[in-house]
């Protein structure tokens, strides 16, 4: 099982079982925390649990040597996030255009599932009328189940509108096209108002972003929007956040890898900045870092190798604009858990003991399940301790790297 602590084109994975193959990234991640649980249980008290959920926003980045699990950090507090009952977006730099705000949007939007949060608000709005949305069967919509015991009147038709005017086209934190849009679908799961299948999918298609729909075909339902460009995309975001909280979720975390294919120079990458490409980029973190404040229950957490800070010409030190708003103006001789730039290498400095080396590589061999993976003695783990303080690879890819080189051998 490759556990993704080094660069993807140089790692040699352990041989894969039937049972690692059909494992998730996120089940392999609950079970590697040796360590990083410094960071990762500091992370979920104080963001997931109290500030995120409680209203709060924020922006991340972590960073570090190549094999110091960025990547696997990412993956593990993704799965710390679902367990907190928040919506996880997670996603390469390499598969989504960066410069674009529009871009990640689209991709966010995808990923979250806005008719799920979409039914949570429906029950919420069956509840401010009265009723247990318990009641009303799998597969029945609210207006039928009122027909059925006498009360479709047209003074609770009417309350039914009301509550969808209240929850969202009187809510200050939705745009205004977006929160008709999430009306009309709302109304469409609790059938009234009705909405035919065609004008839904319109509806969902304009919500995503799709390019290809016809704006005319909008003004049929009343509805005039403007379409969605990564001028606005920013505030599409805060509106879908909105709407994830409201459908009963504690907020939306995003989790984007990766971010230092900015600045990479290979032809075998599936995407290539150029330089305007990589300063729109920047910028766009930048309007994002600005913007924070306004939204709410959201939370960006960024991953890249240490490259993209060390690269004086092309990386984040290269627009001064962005790079003056996540440096750390002070660094202490302790790791900081409140810090927005995480170094992950300092980290391992920190907490990666003999000790705690040795129980990274018996949870590496406890997930080979039938592979031949002994765990690192306390001569190797000491080793491999000195040997990260002056190397170019991280702790945790020198552990996988050092069980490969034994199981090899064996």
């Amino acid at each position: 099982m490759n556990l993704d602590f080094s660069d993807k084109n140089n790692t040699v994975p352990f041989p894969q079982s039937e049972n690692s193959q059909t494992a998730s990234a996120l089940d392999s991640a609950r079970q590697l925390t040796c360590g990083i649980d410094f960071l990762t249980d500091f992370w979920k008290e104080k963001y997931l649990q109290e500030y995120i959920k409680n209203g709060g926003s924020k922006i991340k980045f972590i960073t570090g040597r190549t094999g110091s699990g960025k990547s696997h950090f990412l993956r593990l507090m993704t799965a710390i996030a679902q367990n907190e009952h928040y919506k996880t977006v997670q996603f390469s730099a390499k598969n989504i255009w960066m410069h674009d705000f529009k871009e990640l949007y689209k991709e966010i939007f995808l990923q979250c599932g806005i008719m799920e949060c979409l039914e949570g608000i429906s029950r919420h709005l069956i509840r401010e009328m009265g009723y247990d949305p318990d009641e009303v069967s799998d597969g029945m919509r609210f207006i039928d189940y009122l027909s059925e015991h006498g009360q479709a009147d047209a003074l609770t038709r009417r309350e039914i509108r009301t509550q969808l005017k209240h929850i969202f086209l009187e809510n200050p934190m939705l745009d205004n096209n977006f929160a008709l849009a999430c009306s009309m679908l709302t109304g469409s799961i609790l059938g009234y108002p009705v909405l035919e299948e065609q004008n839904r999918n319109l509806l969902l298609a304009w919500l995503e972003g799709d390019r290809t729909i016809k704006l005319s075909q909008l003004r049929a339902l009343d509805f005039y929007p403007s379409r969605i460009t990564k001028y606005n995309a920013r505030h599409m975001l805060r509106s879908l956040t909105e709407i994830i909280h409201l459908g009963g979720y504690s907020g939306l975390f995003i989790a984007i890898d990766d971010l230092e294919i900015l600045i990479s120079r290979s032809s075998l990458e599936p995407v290539h900045y150029t330089k305007m490409k990589r300063e729109d980029t920047y910028e766009s973190i930048r309007q994002l870092i600005d913007d924070i404040d306004s939204m709410k229950h959201i939370m960006f957490v960024y991953g890249f190798d240490r490259e993209l800070i060390d690269n004086e010409n092309a990386g984040l030190k290269s627009y001064q604009a962005l790079w003056m708003r996540i440096q750390n103006e002070i660094v202490g001789e302790r790791f900081n858990r409140f810090s927005d730039m995480v170094d992950l290498d300092r980290l391992a400095v920190q907490e990666y003991t003999p000790d705690v080396i040795i129980s990274i590589s018996r949870s590496l061999a406890e997930l080979q399940k039938n592979v031949q993976a002994a765990p690192l003695d306390r001569e190797t783990a000491e080793e491999v301790a000195a040997q990260a303080r002056t190397g170019a690879i991280g702790i945790p890819q020198l552990i996988q790297n050092i069980m490969q080189e034994v199981r090899i051998d064996v």
